[in-house]
């Protein structure tokens, strides 16, 4: 395959259920002309509260589905994944591909260095486990590091309609954060792409501190490997969507991921075939 087909292939976007359409968000907005496909594999949710075999098993089955649609390169919009088995979906794909934890602890160690040199770090608890983001972030320079396991959530997020003004999702964000809100760290990295449909909750929580979506500096950081690579695109923009679960509920519950709504086919698939 030439230089110029090679462009034209689609960038793969995977997550374990519809948080990963943050990302997917961010970027379609930098990329506008890339095709993307999407999967989501609700059916499994969530992969933050699975041992590390499970996710890598469930992490290969994603990447071999998105082979199998011949990307040209993947973003694992996943924290959990990209925090336990990243490399494992490199060496099985061969593909470029970008994780949501280098790219985040850059770009809040850049802010913390502004300040106190402190960064809260919000994850699954299997993300904060892994210590994969305080690790970044040490490579950063950055060694006061707040780890903060949330595993409710992503559930809140798929299950509830969260909003600034409810109760009950007050209550649990002030659950995790009201501790480390008394230490004031200069940013926070949402470590799970769930987590911008929570932002301005956490924000109100978090009121002095700077939020860094994990999706979208991974989205950028995508966009710059491509450019680097010769990769990008200029002559498409359609996206398509598949998920382990009920396509119908997937859409109805994928509105509140994208500003825009769904802008393409939505279809299942038996993940466990890959």
């Amino acid at each position: 395959m030439n230089a110029s087909d090679k462009r034209k292939l689609p960038i793969g976007v995977f997550d374990s259920g519809l948080g990963g359409l943050t990302a997917l968000s961010e970027l379609h907005n930098l990329m506008p002309n890339e095709d993307i496909i999407y999967f989501g594999d609700s059916a499994r949710i969530p992969y933050g509260t699975k041992s590390p075999s499970v996710i890598r098993k469930f992490a290969l089955q994603d990447a071999r589905f998105l082979l199998s649609k011949n990307v040209k390169a993947i973003l694992v919009a996943c924290g959990t994944v990209s925090s336990n088995c990243i490399e494992d979906v490199r060496r099985e794909t061969g593909l470029p591909v970008v994780g949501v934890i280098d790219s985040a602890a850059k770009d809040a160690s850049e802010v913390a260095k502004k300040g106190n040199k402190r960064v809260t770090v919000l994850g699954t608890s299997a993300t904060i486990k892994s210590k994969a983001f305080e690790n970044a972030l040490k490579n950063e320079g950055i060694d006061d590091i707040i780890p903060v396991a949330c595993p409710m959530f992503v559930p809140l997020v798929e299950y509830w309609n969260p909003s600034i003004d409810d109760e009950a999702t007050n209550a649990v964000v002030s659950e995790y954060l009201s501790e480390v809100a008394r230490l004031k760290p200069d940013s926070a990295i949402l470590g799970c792409t769930h987590y911008p449909l929570l932002f301005d909750v956490i924000q109100k929580h978090l009121p002095n501190t700077k939020l860094i979506s994990s999706g979208e500096s991974a989205a950028n950081a995508l966009k710059e490997e491509l450019v680097v690579l010769g990769l990008d695109n200029n002559s498409g923009g359609r996206v398509e969507y598949f998920t382990s679960d009920d396509a119908s509920l997937f859409a109805s519950n994928a509105k509140k991921f994208l500003k825009g709504g769904l802008d393409g086919n939505i279809s299942h698939i038996d993940i466990e075939k890959y």
